[in-house]
Parts: structure tokens; sequence; C-alpha cells
């Protein structure tokens, strides 16, 4: 094992080489990818631009939005390159790059998910006092920590799964650089390192989760004190979206990284990560507009500035 000669690239094998296939692919991945920059990047800019958007829930919502944006990017354009070529290769370097703002997007998504609970909690147990107990000193750290958290747990990854010996295959089975595949194919000893994947992914999620369930106790007993059927209402549809995009997404986590290292079966785990880096992100800008008054209301103020200056342009031309 010694002499042997280290690994500089990987190939990633992907879900098929069939060329037919990987074209049908590189277009349907194609359109969601687009799908999700429009839906994210136009919801940062429609919190931006609206003054009426201008409270914590909605910065939460667009820095949730950006990440989504971030995590895509990170994955989907190589992986699109991966399909029109017929090499498939990644550097090492690329390969911990890749890793490393995975872990980063994906665990300030974790965090940012529990301080959108969080502030739902502080909105609907005590509206009166939300825009103290929220006030910038407040929110502004909770986004900034929960960024801070991900490069921190991005590097502790990184750097475990980069200390180990890849001398044997070089094949990852996947479409882009993931830590279980790259510790099946290690010719070093894993047992430190799935163990650490277990315990700190595990940790992160439980504390997460444990806000997150936390929080929507207090909005529980707090929706059963409402004697107004229209203030049940609007409390549901404000949080049925949040609840929503935090089943998903935790949901699709713990089946990937919370479980012994024995039951991993790469195909179908290639499917998973690709649902929560890909889908996921693609599917929170609907989860979170579609089901929100005041984000249509917004959407569709800035629908009509566009058709009155449309109309203004073309009555000014003639």
């Amino acid at each position: 094992m010694q002499n042997a000669t280290q690994v500089t690239m990987f190939v990633l094998k992907g879900f098929t080489d069939k060329p037919e296939l990987q074209i049908i692919l590189f277009f349907l991945f194609l359109v969601i990818y687009l799908f999700t920059l429009i839906g994210n990047l136009g919801l940062v800019v429609l919190v931006v631009g609206d003054p009426r958007l201008h409270n914590p829930m909605y910065y939460f919502l667009s820095a949730l939005s950006s990440v989504d944006a971030c995590y895509s990017s990170v994955i989907t354009p190589n992986m699109l390159v991966d399909f029109m070529s017929k090499s498939k290769v990644i550097s090492l370097l690329g390969c911990a790059t890749q890793i490393f703002l995975a872990v980063t997007f994906g665990t300030t998504e974790c965090f940012l998910l529990a301080a959108m609970a969080y502030d739902r909690y502080v909105a609907i147990y005590n509206p009166l006092l939300y825009s103290v107990n929220m006030s910038p000193r407040v929110y502004v750290p909770l986004i900034i920590d929960s960024y801070v958290g991900g490069i921190l747990h991005a590097i502790l990854h990184t750097v475990a799964t980069f200390s180990l010996s890849f001398c044997a295959s070089n094949e990852i089975r996947q479409v882009f650089c993931d830590i279980p595949p790259l510790l099946a194919i290690s010719c070093s000893d894993t047992h430190m390192n799935q163990l650490l994947l277990f315990s700190s992914a595990g940790s992160i999620e439980i504390v997460t989760i444990l806000i997150i369930l936390i929080s929507y106790g207090f909005i529980l007993l707090a929706i059963l004190r409402m004697h107004s059927a229209e203030g049940r209402r609007k409390v549901f549809s404000t949080c049925g979206s949040h609840l929503t995009g935090v089943s998903i997404f935790h949901g699709t986590l713990l089946f990937m990284y919370v479980r012994p290292s024995s039951s991993y079966a790469l195909d179908h785990d290639m499917i998973v990560s690709i649902f929560y880096t890909i889908v996921i992100p693609m599917l929170n800008p609907i989860i979170y507009s579609l089901r929100n008054k005041d984000v249509k209301e917004a959407m569709k103020r800035v629908f009509r500035k566009k058709v009155c200056l449309g109309k203004t342009g073309f009555y000014s031309k003639k």
C-alpha cells in the first residue's frame, strides 16, 4: 500500500453510459437548473426590492434562496458538462472543492431552516414583541452564524476525507463528489471517518430538528389559544410552507448520512443525493411563494409595474 500510486483524478460514473440517455438527462437537468436560478434569485431580488417584504421572515427566506442557488450551482454545471463529455474526470482539488462547498451550503441550509422556525415562533407566540425580539441584532447574527457553522462543518469533513489515501480505484459511483462514495473507494481505514460523518451529521440533525420541533410546539399552543379562524388560517399558511420544506430536506439528509455504513447502496444514494442537492433547491421557491400571500402580492405588483412600463413605452414610441 505504501508503494501504490496515489490517485490524482477521479472518474464520475454517473447515471448511464448511453449517449441518448445522457442527452435527455442533460436537457432535463439544464431546465431544472435554470428554473432553480430564476426562482431563487428572483425571490432574493423580490425581497430586496419590495419594502413591504423588509422584515426578518423574508430576510431569512432570501438567505435560504441564495444558499439554494449556490448549492445547485456547485453540483449542476459540472454534471451538465459531464453529460456531454466522454472522460467525466475531476481533479483531486476539484473534488475537494466541490465537497467543501456542498457541505457548506447543505449545513447552512439546516441552520437557516431552524432559525426560520425560531423566527416563526417569536412572531406568532408573542407578536407584540416581535420587532424587539427579532431585531437586526438577533436575525443578522443568526444568518451569519448559519454560514459560519456550515463552513466549519465543511472544513472538518473535507480535511478528514482527503487525509485518506486513494490508491486503488478512482471511479466514483456518483454524478458529483460526495463523502460516502469516496469513503467506499479509499484504501485507508475509513472507520473513524464513517463515525465522524454519522456523529457530526447526526448531531446537527438532532439539534436543528429539536429547535424546529420546540418552536412549532409553542406555535401550536399559540394556535390553540386563538379565537379567530382567519388568524389560524394565516398561521397555517405561513408555517405550512416552512414545514413542507423542512420535512423534505431533513428526510433526505437523514436517509443519506445518518445511518450505518453497511446500509449504503450507491445507486440508490445517487438518486437521493440528486434530490436534495438539485431538486429541493428548485422546489423551495415554489413551496415558499405559492403558499405565501405577501410574496404572491409582491409578484403581482412587479408584474403590474412591468405591464404599465411596457404600455407607457409603447405609447411614447407612437
